[in-house]
Parts: structure tokens; sequence; C-alpha cells
């Protein structure tokens, strides 16, 4: 339900051209989405140190997936390059559903559109609980990842643009620079649920780093929210790791102290190589 001020915003237009990738790095962090292709209804219940979440879905809806968080990307990406171009932003967003969903690698035909709608309809219903970002663990913070959206038609009912207002949880961390991270175009292309997450978290956690990062593989069941088995769990990260699909870095399993323990190590930059992703994303070929 839109609110008073909701209503008082100015609206913000998303603008065409060649724009970096963004993402929020709290969303890169934790468990925040489903990254299964299936609909997910159980909730997401999460708790590390101070930190706890939790994801609720609606049965007609589904859980928000770690696909659906392509537009929250496409958003985060828009405000950033607006305000460092010194323009103003909103939460209140206006796009071109074909110029939103050619900046997120989909193609433009009416079944993507009606996924597109689909995926509003996920980010919209599903609520998230949090106390980060909080000034006391006693302060929940409960929203959606979009408080509400809607679309234009012209008179043959086709769509001429879609209209959403973000949450100030998710806009505050987009306007903070020290929160947001710029991501390889190349993420669009990842097809599976759990190796797109583990891009984001290793970007996240390792960037640039020479040494690279580790994580202990447990630790890295709990924060994918997966309602696998810790067991299938390591079977699918081997696979990741044999198929070598995270652009930017290299993964490798390793036994240490007697843990099970996941390395990344980012891999040299080619502008050579980084050129062509780009052409081939402006393609369509990935897909």
């Amino acid at each position: 339900m839109a609110t008073a001020t909701d209503r008082q915003l100015d609206l913000f237009r998303a603008v065409r051209g060649d724009i970096a990738p963004r993402d929020a790095q709290d969303l890169m962090s934790w468990p925040f989405f489903s990254l299964a292709k299936s609909k997910r209804v159980a909730p997401i219940r999460f708790r590390m140190g101070e930190v706890w979440i939790e994801v609720e879905a609606t049965h007609e809806h589904g859980m928000a997936t770690i696909w659906d968080a392509d537009i929250l990307i496409w958003a985060a990406s828009q405000i950033v390059e607006a305000r460092d171009a010194g323009r103003g932003t909103s939460r209140l967003m206006q796009a071109k559903p074909h110029e939103l969903l050619r900046f997120i690698g989909r193609g433009t035909g009416g079944d993507h559109y009606d996924r597109l709608k689909a995926a509003l309809d996920r980010l919209q219903s599903t609520t998230v609980a949090t106390s980060i970002r909080q000034t006391s663990e006693r302060r929940r913070h409960r929203f959606s990842w979009i408080n509400e959206w809607k679309e234009h038609l012209d008179g043959q009912g086709r769509a001429r643009g879609i209209e959403l207002i973000l949450p100030d949880w998710f806009y505050a961390g987009i306007l903070d620079r020290a929160l947001i991270l710029t991501i390889d175009r190349s993420y669009f292309a990842l097809t599976g649920g759990m190796e797109r997450w583990l891009y984001r978290l290793v970007r996240k956690h390792g960037g640039r780093q020479v040494n690279g990062w580790s994580f202990e593989v447990g630790h890295l069941h709990l924060k994918s929210g997966m309602l696998i088995p810790r067991k299938r769990f390591a079977f699918k990260l081997r696979a990741i790791v044999s198929a070598q699909s995270l652009p930017g870095y290299v993964l490798s399993l390793q036994t240490i102290a007697g843990k099970d323990m996941l390395l990344f190590q980012p891999l040299p930059d080619d502008p050579f190589d980084r050129a062509l992703r780009r052409v081939r994303h402006g393609r369509g070929e990935k897909r």
C-alpha cells in the first residue's frame, strides 16, 4: 500500500546507455533470495552473530528469486549512475520494459515481458525483516523489495512503460557509496541460482584481493539459505568449481585442518576479454 510519503515522491526516469552494473553489498552477502527455479514458499530464517534475516513468501507468487534480483541490480545501477552524474534520484522509478530487459540480458518478446511482470509480483509480495543497518538489535525493519508497481499500456493494450517504488532500506543502501560494488556484466549470463549467489558472495568478500579469499563449505551452506542437505550442496559446489564459470575468479576446493574449504582468487584483468564479453552481451549471444 502506498504511503503519503510515496505519493509525494518525484519521478525518476531511467536512461538508456552503457551503464555499469552495480550491486548492493548487503544483498550480495546475505541470504535474501530463493536460489531455486521452482517456487519456494518455505521462509528463510537466518541468524549469524548480531545479523538476523527473515524472508517470507506468499503461496500465490512464491519467494523472490536471485533472477528477480536482477531488477534490483538494474535499479541500483540507474540510481548510482544518476547520482554520480549529479542528477536527482528517487525511489519512484519509470522505465521502458524492453530497456530494462536488455540491461539484464533477457529477450524482449512478450513471454519475457510476462516473466518480468511475474518477477515484479514476487519482489512486491516477498517480505523481509532484518537487523542489518539497524542501530539496535531490538529494532526490526520490515519491507518488500518493491513497495508497489504498475504498468502503462497503449490503446492496443501493449506495454509502454512500468513504474515501481523501491523501499527505503534498499534505496538508502544504494546511495551509500561504501555499500555498492560494480559487478561483471557476464553475471547475467550465469544460469544456475547457486553459481549466481556464489559469484556475488565472492565479489563481495574477495573483491580483487591478490591473495584471494576462502570459505568453509559448511559456512557457505548456511549463508546460502538453501533447503538442500549439506552433502547435496557440496556436490553442486564441486560442479561449479569444475566448470569454473564465475567471471573473473578461479575456484578450488581443499581440505585444510580437517575442514573442507572453498578458495577463490581473482584472475588477471584482460581488457580484450572484457570488451568481447560486452559485445556478446549486447548481441544477446549468451542466452
